[in-house]
């Protein structure tokens, strides 16, 4: 009796749970209609637990990653290129025609102004160089340029002070030279306006060496001034001591120039 009733109780706990499992199962392989993501959303993020599929995930901008300068830069640099080399020019032929001169008539103060543009054509190629590759943003490179041009004026005043000193001890009344006039007036009327654009060049670039350079020829420009005027003096007056007062004043300049080129700052006056 006890036996059957056991087996009567088994029989229905397995019918109840039979009855249940269905439904288990169907709720379970059925999906809920309020647990759908909603349309737009990542479906990857809606089935992870913690992530509210209500808020969309921000996306993060595409950066892009430029090898090189920028073209402005770029252009700069070749402008900065094309006036050294037209300065290069100028300032080779103007020293064989101002030393030239120079020689000829005794003028310390010609070849003074003559030997100034020799250093102008090799601040020049300075720059040139510095212009090439990748040193136009290289600080060293910046440097060595700026003490290069420097150390030429330091020479450049070091040459006429000797020099104008021995032709004024000695009063040694140098020749006329027309020649020399007429390079000085084309000199004063040519450099102001490359001298402005070395350093619009410069200034944009950030260079303090190109925009010494921009002070160098608008120092040729000054220079000439005083060479014309001594020369006039000399030619039309007589006045034999204007030649060597003008070539002193010229190293006078150039030193100061290489003190401020030497200390790296940058052109305020041009």
């Amino acid at each position: 009796m006890n036996a059957r009733c056991r087996c009567s109780s088994a029989y229905i706990t397995i019918m109840k749970v039979t009855a249940v499992a269905p439904k288990a199962v169907s709720t379970t392989l059925m999906p809920s209609r309020q647990a759908a993501p909603a349309p737009g959303i990542d479906h990857a993020a809606a089935s992870v637990p913690g992530v509210s599929t209500g808020t969309s995930l921000p996306t993060l901008p595409l950066t892009t990653v430029t090898t090189g300068p920028p073209a402005e830069r770029q252009r700069l640099v070749r402008k900065a290129r094309r006036l050294s080399q037209l300065s290069l020019a100028w300032h080779v032929i103007e020293a064989a025609v101002a030393i030239t001169a120079g020689v000829t008539a005794s003028s310390v103060a010609l070849v003074a102004f003559g030997a100034d543009s020799l250093i102008e054509a090799a601040a020049g190629l300075v720059v040139i160089w510095l212009m090439t590759g990748q040193r136009s943003s290289s600080h060293s490179a910046e440097r060595r340029g700026q003490q290069l041009i420097a150390a030429s004026f330091v020479l450049l005043a070091v040459y006429v002070t000797v020099q104008s000193a021995r032709d004024l001890i000695g009063a040694h009344h140098p020749a006329s030279s027309w020649v020399g006039i007429g390079l000085s007036i084309l000199t004063l009327l040519t450099m102001p306006p490359l001298a402005s654009a070395k350093r619009r060049v410069g200034h944009a670039l950030g260079s303090p060496t190109t925009a010494s350079e921009s002070r160098q020829t608008l120092l040729c420009a000054y220079l000439s001034a005083g060479l014309l005027t001594g020369l006039l003096a000399n030619a039309l007056a007589g006045w034999w001591w204007a030649d060597p007062t003008v070539a002193l004043a010229i190293g006078a300049i150039a030193l100061r120039e290489a003190r401020t080129a030497w200390q790296g700052n940058s052109c305020t006056c041009c």
